[in-house]
């Protein structure tokens, strides 16, 4: 009589335990490689975009029925010209005013005091925005 084997030859059914091991660190090490460019990729789109142009509407006034001053601080590259658009609004919320405001090159901060002439009387302003480069109205 032969004797039964016990126990099957290695790696013939199956991995092994380092075949499992070599596998799970290739499935790490990919993982955190695209995290990796994916950081990397955040951080280039956050730089380029980031040499745009950004403000602040700081306070606001209404100064009569067809008058409002808005105090605006723009930030942006020193050499970056663009503009700035600044709404005022009705008590139902209905525009009664827009103004675009251009600034130029030279500086990298720049507050900005801004007379809104209004078709009736505004009780609020906002600042809907800002984009470096020409303004579509010229």
């Amino acid at each position: 009589m032969t004797a039964a084997r016990e126990a099957t030859p290695e790696g013939r059914y199956g991995r092994t335990d380092e075949q499992r091991t070599d596998r799970t660190l290739k499935i790490v090490g990919s993982v955190l490689g695209v995290g990796l460019l994916a950081v990397i990729a955040w951080i280039g789109y956050g730089y380029i975009v980031g040499k745009g142009v950004s403000a602040e509407l700081i306070k606001f006034e209404i100064v009569s029925d067809v008058r409002t001053d808005a105090h605006l601080e723009v930030r942006k590259d020193s050499g970056t010209v663009g503009f700035c658009t600044v709404r005022a609004l009705s008590e139902d919320g209905s525009e009664v005013g827009r103004k675009e405001t251009r600034f130029g090159a030279g500086s990298d901060r720049i507050d900005e005091l801004v007379v809104m002439r209004t078709r009736a009387r505004a009780t609020a302003v906002e600042l809907t925005g800002c984009t470096a480069g020409d303004s579509p109205a010229g």
